[in-house]
């Protein structure tokens, strides 16, 4: 197997100028740059991580902890985390806690144990012991799709995240609805505690208002981010005395249990409910009816995430901020519209908060 020296003799360089150019530590003229890049490739020279961790300190390698991995939406972010990783050259180490406080932490500090340079952690609902821990091994980290509230007497969070808008797009859908002449609209929401759902909510009693409709806390059901529990809010809406005629889901997982739950009524949609679902995802418009959704751009969360704690990794003393990316309102005909001549997603503006 040839080592550095071996690189440094066919450049016709130093030791010393090998490991600068492959670990970034020293500028070097660009013709010696390319000489030891050439020598590499035609040696087939592997540099030894472990031990330019043990010089630099660095490892190269980032921490991702997101839960539902198998879910379409976070498939999408992990490869968008995984695409702009390998472009600036770290490796992925990967953890599902579960949804769960206590996992969460523990996938956490294995991950820490394990050397990563910083973390992106999508927080549970409970991240208490997460940012503690965090905060306490001062481990650089980007809190991804989900956001914290910043800590009491702070008036800042104490780490960087990113995540998609989420209240006005929500509102969106209601208000389209409410405009197609429904007044009993109803939201299977996701997982309590999780700043998604609170925000997605907060979109839905905002449509409610916008439209001049009263909010009935009957037609607000929590279908915990599943499928499972997705089918069993819908069931539950459609038991009311008066269900309502239109839906809101508030996930890709959720929708799919509300339409087992219309399918096993024999319900149809929109014919009997119409439908409109956070999450739009890639055979959306394949159902009949094709489904009106908002898309989050899952790749480019991802994306800024790295991008993010890149950048934190080399200021570490610069102000937390929180950036939410548009997400956009994709019309198909799930809602009780006819065909839509193709047309591009209606999106918000980037945002970002200090």
């Amino acid at each position: 197997m040839p080592t550095m020296a071996d690189v440094a003799r066919s450049a016709g360089v130093s030791v010393a100028t090998v490991s600068h150019v492959l670990n970034d530590t020293r500028p070097v003229l660009p013709h010696t740059r390319q000489a030891v890049l050439d020598a590499v490739e035609e040696l087939g020279y592997t540099p030894n991580t472990l031990a330019r961790s043990l010089v630099t300190s660095r490892t190269r390698s980032i921490g991702l902890a997101v839960s539902a991995i198998s879910n379409p939406y976070f498939t999408e972010i992990l490869q968008g985390v995984e695409a702009a990783a390998l472009e600036q050259g770290y490796g992925l180490l990967i953890a599902d806690p579960h949804d769960d406080p206590g996992h969460e932490r523990e996938v956490v500090r294995l991950l820490h144990e394990r050397r990563v340079d910083g973390m992106i952690v999508a927080p549970s609902a409970d991240p208490s012991a997460l940012v503690a821990y965090l905060g306490r091994h001062r481990v650089p980290a980007v809190f991804l799709d989900r956001v914290v509230d910043a800590p009491v007497g702070d008036g800042a969070p104490r780490f960087d995240q990113v995540c998609a808008e989420g209240a006005e797009p929500t509102a969106r859908l209601v208000t389209h609805l409410a405009g197609l002449g429904h007044r009993r609209i109803g939201l299977v929401a996701g997982r309590p505690g999780l700043s998604t759902t609170r925000e997605r909510i907060t979109g839905y009693r905002h449509g409610l208002a916008a439209a001049g409709l009263p909010h009935d806390e009957r037609l607000l059901v929590h279908g915990d981010s599943e499928a499972a529990g997705g089918e069993r809010a819908t069931a539950a809406l459609l038991s009311l005395a008066v269900p309502p005629t239109a839906l809101v889901t508030a996930n890709n997982a959720m929708t799919i249990g509300a339409l087992r739950a219309l399918r096993d009524r024999g319900l149809s949609v929109p014919g009997d409910l119409a439908l409109c679902c956070f999450d739009d995802f890639p055979w959306a418009d394949l159902f009949s009816p094709r489904l009106t959704a908002v898309a989050q751009p899952s790749r480019e969360l991802g994306a800024r995430a790295v991008e993010m704690l890149l950048e934190r990794l080399a200021a570490p003393d610069r102000p937390a901020r929180t950036v939410r990316l548009p997400s956009a309102f994709v019309h198909r005909t799930s809602c009780g519209c006819p065909e839509q001549p193709e047309q591009a997603p209606v999106l918000a503006h980037e945002r970002t908060l200090p």
